[in-house]
């Protein structure tokens, strides 16, 4: 059913209907080059107008897949929900969840206590009990020094869970 404006459609989407084509391909109601041309259109997509041809004559279709939306902030003004897989926020960049951990700490107490406890830290135990043993020779403490300057001056450091150190 063709609205006055058509509403648009994201990636979401857009996989989702690949999804739903492809359970049809494996059910045997396409064949590959019915799968292929609809996988095409449906890429190409741009309103949920364009996606309802290609589920006119399936069965089980009534509307393509929507993602939903995080409710409304209750009154103007009020903080979004909390993302609950990064409660330290994400990286602007990446994307990737911050740790609970510090980076500026980290790379302190690498300086400060040359013996790993900068990476007893941040969780990276084997580093630091190696940092640690090689303490009395020296070599553990050079390590170490370099260790803390290059956390200090590398842009991400991450912690054994792959989340990124906090800056």
């Amino acid at each position: 059913m063709s609205q006055p404006n058509p509403v648009r459609i994201g990636n979401a989407e857009r996989e989702a209907a690949v999804r739903e084509l492809g359970e049809h391909y494996a059910e045997g109601r396409l064949d590959a080059h019915e799968y292929e041309e609809r996988t095409a259109a449906a890429y190409a997509a741009r309103t949920v107008d364009d996606l309802a041809p290609l589920f006119a004559d399936l069965p089980g279709h009534a509307e393509p897949a929507t993602v939903a939306l995080p409710p409304p902030p209750a009154y103007p003004g009020a903080a979004p929900a909390r993302d609950v897989d990064a409660p330290f926020g994400r990286d602007p960049e990446t994307g990737i969840p911050y740790s609970h951990r510090n980076k500026v700490v980290a790379g302190v107490l690498q300086l400060v206590l040359p013996c790993g406890v900068g990476r007893f830290y941040t969780g990276h135990v084997g580093t630091g009990i190696a940092q640690l043993l090689l303490s009395p020779l020296g070599i553990g403490v050079v390590w170490c020094w370099i260790d803390g300057l290059a956390m200090l001056v590398m842009r991400h450091v991450y912690d054994p869970s792959g989340r990124i150190l906090r800056p």
